[in-house]
């Protein structure tokens, strides 16, 4: 069961600028940073609200580390703004086959690593309105973490 906006993905040419406006502008602060090599970006976490089941709302600023990459590409071809939203949930791999069993996309056979330790799919932008979405279990709220 989704149970909330774990976050909005931003895409952005300067990480350190957006961050910067983000926090001059709005007083959100950086949470977490980290370089994520499988998908070629590097990424703030800026720390909207907490939320009642454990997780928190962010703003995800993504920078491509390589013009490859999908938000490399994406920033090409679109320019700064909106990347994706993404939806909180217990469990990716439960959400995402009830999803795909729907006749939407799922862009990731199995879920991969995400910000913070967490895990992750996308479900396809045209089965969703146009919208990237995006499917997130914390860590520590994964119960597949639980069976290691």
């Amino acid at each position: 069961m989704l149970t909330r906006i774990d976050h909005i993905g931003i895409a952005c040419f300067d990480l350190d600028a957006t961050v910067e406006f983000y926090r001059a502008t709005y007083g959100f602060e950086v949470f977490h940073t980290e370089v994520n090599d499988e998908q070629g970006v590097r990424e703030a976490m800026l720390l909207v609200n907490e939320t009642s089941d454990g997780g928190a709302t962010y703003l995800q600023l993504l920078e491509p580390t390589r013009e490859d990459s999908a938000v490399g590409k994406w920033l090409a071809k679109n320019g700064e703004g909106v990347h994706h939203i993404a939806f909180g949930t217990g469990d990716v791999d439960g959400d995402a086959a009830a999803i795909r069993d729907k006749g939407v996309r799922v862009l990731y056979d199995e879920p991969r690593h995400g910000t913070m330790g967490s895990r992750i799919t996308f479900l396809h932008p045209k089965d969703c309105h146009g919208v990237l979405t995006e499917l997130v279990t914390s860590a520590g709220l994964d119960p597949a973490e639980d069976a290691h």
